[in-house]
């Protein structure tokens, strides 16, 4: 299949110009793929030269036939508009076939999210009496005074917390680096757990800069902190379906309905369009039923 002879340069530019982690980089080469393997089916074996806006409008009828749920059909689309502008960028097409292929509408779907009084009801819920007890506080203040993605928690290092300046270093996908104010609240709590506990362990050689520990002195897994806010909220009786990001998304909603600026909160967060952050723009709906209320005309009365 002619296909596969570009498959690798793409590969080579997503992860040296873009960037990208693995897995981005993995999800891209699979969206190249489901196209080879269309290709291949209907015995059209082109050069990205060859192929054109019908080839492809046909393969997403292939993935419309074959189940493929409207979301996953909007992100291969995607996929293939960035393989075609690669190729443009290389030189090696002239137009791209995929520039007036369009997406299938998606709503957007909000994760959960937490009220201030949910979060102290989970936070209130940790037994300060275990030893790891400080430390996870310590975590949950953390993940929610900033926002960090939960890759971004375990590999936060005591070397790019800029604890006088109310800062923290954090390196998030792409191995981007970006500043995120951290609050007092969190701080005096990770202050606690390095007093109490982290400065009393056994601290493996390679985690000697890493923040949060286990109880072997290395670094946390990324299961550990889904499984404990799972527990947490078991424990705390929140019946609502949460995870780690459910932090990050409290943190960005409570900015937005408190009024911060969309920007600043994009930049938290280390969104690269500020598209991806606007899903944190909804609103509560009896917020907005008390803001028709009082100001419409007709609902006045």
């Amino acid at each position: 299949m002619k296909l596969n002879n570009y498959r690798k340069g793409f590969e080579s530019f997503l992860k040296l110009e873009r960037s990208l982690s693995q897995n981005s980089v993995d999800a891209y080469l699979q969206d190249i793929d489901k196209l080879i393997q269309y290709l291949e089916l209907a015995e059209k074996d082109k050069s990205p030269k060859e192929i054109n806006h019908e080839d492809l409008s046909e393969f997403i009828l292939w993935l419309f036939e074959m189940g493929i749920a409207a979301r996953s059909q909007a992100r291969i689309i995607s996929g293939l508009k960035a393989f075609f502008k690669f190729l443009l960028l290389e030189e090696l097409i002239e137009t791209s076939p995929a520039e007036l292929i369009q997406a299938p509408k998606v709503g957007r779907k909000l994760p959960e999210f937490l009220n201030i009084s949910e979060i102290d009801e989970l936070i209130a819920a940790i037994d300060l009496s275990k030893a790891e007890g400080e430390r996870n506080r310590a975590i949950i203040e953390t993940m929610y005074s900033c926002g960090l993605r939960v890759s971004e928690l375990v590999n936060l290092q005591l070397s790019n917390m800029l604890m006088d300046e109310g800062f923290l270093l954090v390196t998030g996908k792409g191995n981007k680096e970006r500043l995120v104010p951290i609050g007092k609240t969190a701080l005096k709590y990770i202050e606690i757990y390095k007093t109490h506990y982290r400065n009393h362990m056994d601290i493996k050689k390679e985690a000697v800069d890493v923040l949060f520990l286990n109880r072997r002195g290395n670094k946390l897994t990324r299961v550990m902190i889904f499984t404990m806010v799972k527990n947490l909220a078991k424990k705390a009786g929140i019946t609502k379906n949460i995870s780690p990001h459910t932090f990050r998304h409290s943190f960005a909603t409570h900015l937005v309905d408190g009024g911060a600026d969309l920007r600043a909160v994009q930049e938290m967060l280390g969104h690269e369009s500020i598209t991806t952050t606007e899903i944190y723009t909804h609103l509560d709906r009896q917020y907005l039923k008390d803001a028709i209320i009082q100001f419409h005309p007709r609902a006045k009365k």
